[in-house]
């Protein structure tokens, strides 16, 4: 944990609309002057959606498209190239507007037991029904994270970076939920420890960096993510339940930074930006912790990430997370 960090008040998930590398940097970098990301434009094809482009970053691990996903292979080929060519396009996009820039900025990838859930093995099940191809994928991103990390680092060199690992299939991989290539089965749930120990493994090539875990849905395990050493907790604010919030009040005691997705991550009425907070200063006091520290405490984001959004309202949705967040910092109560 680093306690000297000071994250920004608002931020995107990852994903947006469109194939055009250059806006969605634009959009990125103009929305959020003081925590922009890495876009991620999946309408682009396979290699661009969050599983191929993580793939793309494995070490000694290669991926190609099948007609039921992507599944694991012996060498690089097309859909590999792919995946990597447009990531270099995405990062010549940030880097061409995040010239001279220092501070916060986000960079997402699949985190190691989702992409476990949805990479295959040979025989068409996911790599999670094999606790050796766990190991050794978790290792291969491990590696690949570390080695896109310097990449960026050399691209904007004044930027503090933070790492998202998008996590939405841990919960169904700690409660056995995540269907067998049949579909009339499912995979045995992983044990909590060595669910906890991949990702402390994979938090930990940010060389004590900030780290933040992404889920869109229920249920987030926040106990266990913060034992794996995380920095920050994103989650969609709308599916939080009264029996997250002593983990929640948790986190936020311990210094764990936490990600409120408020903003619906496709078209939808916007209300004005402190309606859009009021759940959220409304859990505060439910938690009984002081509206000072709201500001300190949390950052807002749409709910997920917004490749099914409109062009038009993913831009609304940017500019409305940042008066969101400007709402909450002066009327914390």
């Amino acid at each position: 944990m680093n306690d000297t960090l000071r994250f920004a008040p608002a931020t995107g998930i990852g994903s947006l609309p469109g194939t055009d590398a250059r806006e969605a940097a634009k959009a990125a970098t103009g929305s959020f002057e003081d925590f922009p990301h890495l876009p991620e434009l999946p309408a682009r094809g396979p290699g661009a959606d969050m599983i191929g482009r993580t793939a793309g970053l494995l070490v000694e691990l290669y991926a190609r498209v099948e007609p039921s996903g992507w599944r694991i292979g012996d060498r690089p080929g097309r859909d590999t190239r792919r995946a990597r060519s447009w990531l270099r396009e995405d990062l010549d996009a940030l880097e061409e507007f995040t010239q001279g820039y220092e501070g916060l900025l986000k960079v997402q990838a699949v985190g190691p037991w989702t992409l476990a859930a949805s990479l295959e093995l040979k025989n068409g099940e996911a790599a999670l029904s094999d606790p050796g191809a766990c190991r050794d994928l978790a290792a291969s991103l491990a590696e690949g994270l570390r080695l896109h990390l310097d990449e960026v680092r050399r691209r904007v060199p004044g930027a503090q970076l933070v790492l998202q690992l998008d996590e939405p299939s841990l919960t169904a991989v700690l409660r056995g939920q995540v269907k067998t290539a049949s579909g009339y089965r499912t995979h045995r749930a992983v044990d909590r420890q060595i669910v906890e120990g991949a990702l402390r493994d994979v938090v930990a090539v940010h060389d004590g960096g900030p780290v933040v875990v992404h889920s869109c849905a229920p249920d987030v395990p926040f106990a266990l993510l913060r034992r794996a050493g995380v920095t920050g907790i994103s989650f969609d604010f709308s599916l939080l339940t009264e029996r997250d919030d002593e983990a929640i009040g948790e986190a936020v005691e311990d210094g764990t930074r936490l990600f409120a997705g408020v903003v619906p991550g496709t078209d939808a009425p916007l209300s004005d930006p402190a309606g859009s907070v009021m759940g959220v200063r409304t859990l505060w006091r439910r938690l009984g912790l002081r509206p000072g520290l709201l500001p300190e405490a949390v950052t807002i984001t749409p709910a997920c990430g917004l490749a099914g959004a409109s062009p038009g309202y993913a831009r609304s949705a940017y500019a409305h997370c940042v008066r969101a967040a400007r709402s909450l910092a002066d009327n914390p109560e």
